[in-house]
Parts: structure tokens; sequence; C-alpha cells
């Protein structure tokens, strides 16, 4: 290893020492949540990059676009570590997001769900499923509307090779913290009907990234998706 990749290798571990302190100081706070998992985000970040968070003991991970999360996976399969995919999710893709992946964050229609229930290979465990709501009804975001999430919620319980494990939203741009707040609190709401009618097995509310991990966590989030704050500026 070069003297640049020792150092980078050195930063990463301490930026993750940092946010899992900060994790576990907000869950002591928060009124919702006493445990945060910390999903790395490590999309336009290199293998390199990640083997060296995996090595400071980061074992989950998440990528945006399909081609770039496939070909880490393969690279990094003699890593124990946990795939996420976060992305916007086009049919043309569901194979092999199923196949390699082990969660799929941002599920918004029927059809995703459907090819990617089919298209689960027998052999592996059913794909963890969070539905991704657009909370702040954003022309910019995916998802859905918080009205429609109990009708996916309940196709995806039925398939045999999806297990529902919860919700995911990204905010609105440039929202001030009373903003994010209530959206938050509107997502937290959402996620404990989705509780009443599933049971434990709804465990993951998936919301809150480098700006505003903070506020998500005092609201209720239990899983967090941080990139800049782990690896820095994107390549």
């Amino acid at each position: 290893m070069t003297k640049v990749a020792e150092k980078t290798a050195e930063t990463i571990a301490k930026n993750l020492t940092q946010i899992e302190q900060q994790l576990a100081n907000l869950a002591n706070e928060s009124a919702y949540v006493n445990q945060v998992t910390l999903v790395a985000v490590s999309k336009r970040h290199s293998s390199d990059a990640v083997r060296a968070a995996a090595d400071a003991g980061q074992r989950q991970f998440a990528e945006n676009y399909v081609q770039e999360g496939v070909t880490k996976i393969a690279e990094l399969q003699d890593e124990t570590l946990t795939w996420h995919f976060i992305g916007p999710l086009q049919s043309n893709k569901t194979k092999d997001v199923a196949t390699h992946f082990d969660w799929v964050q941002s599920v918004e229609r029927e059809k995703i769900a459907r090819r990617l229930n089919e298209q689960r290979p027998a052999d592996l465990p059913p794909l963890n499923i969070l539905l991704q709501v657009n909370i702040d009804d954003d022309d910019n975001k995916s998802g859905l509307a918080p009205a429609q999430v109990e009708q996916l919620a309940e196709y995806v319980n039925n398939c045999q090779q999806l297990k529902l494990r919860g919700l995911m939203t990204i905010l609105k741009a440039n929202t001030d913290s009373a903003q994010q707040q209530q959206s938050f609190a509107q997502m937290r709401a959402l996620y404990q009907q989705l509780q009443a009618s599933y049971g434990d097995s709804v465990d993951t509310l998936s919301m809150g990234m480098s700006g505003d991990m903070r506020q998500a966590v005092l609201e209720g989030a239990n899983m967090v998706r941080i990139g800049t704050a782990i690896f820095g500026q994107r390549e």
C-alpha cells in the first residue's frame, strides 16, 4: 500500500469512528431509537476505499448505480459485506440487483417489486425491501406518495422472495431544520402504521444522510446512509 493509500485508509477509519460515536450519542438522545445502523454509501468511490472501510469494521455498504455496484461486489467477494441498492431502479436492471444485492431501499412500483421477486435466486434468502417515500412531494425525487404506501406494502409482503423491512426517504434539498423535523416525523408516523400492520418484521426506517443525520435520528431513523462524511468528496 502506498503512503497516499495508507493516509486515505487512516482517514476513512477515523471518520467511521467519529460517525459511530455521533450515532451512539444521538440514539441516547432520541426518544424513538436505541441503536442506529450505519450504511456507508460508496458510490463513485473505489473498491480500495470500500476495503479500507471494511478493514475498519464497516460491513454495510450502499450503491446507486447497478453496474458499478455489481463490479464492486465481485471485486470484494472475499469480504463478508452486506450490500444495499439505494438508487432509482429500472426494470431492465432488476435481475442484476436481485442476484447480487442483499437489500433494495428504493422500491416504489409494483412492477419493480414483481420483477425482483421473480428474479431473486431461490437459493438466496429473501431480498430485504424498503419502500421509498417521497415525503416532501419533490418533483426531483423518486418515491411513493404516503397514501400509496399501504397498497405496495401489501403486495411486497405477499412476495415469497421478498421481505418487507420498512421505509426509506430522501428529503428535498436545502430544507431547514424545522422542515426536516416535520418531514422525518411524518415518516416516523408512516413507519409506525406499517409496524402496526405487519409486526416486528418491519424494523427499519432508513432516513438521514451526511447533512441531516442528526435530525433524522432524533425523529426515529434507525438506519442512516452516509457517504461524504466517511469517504470524502466523490471521485
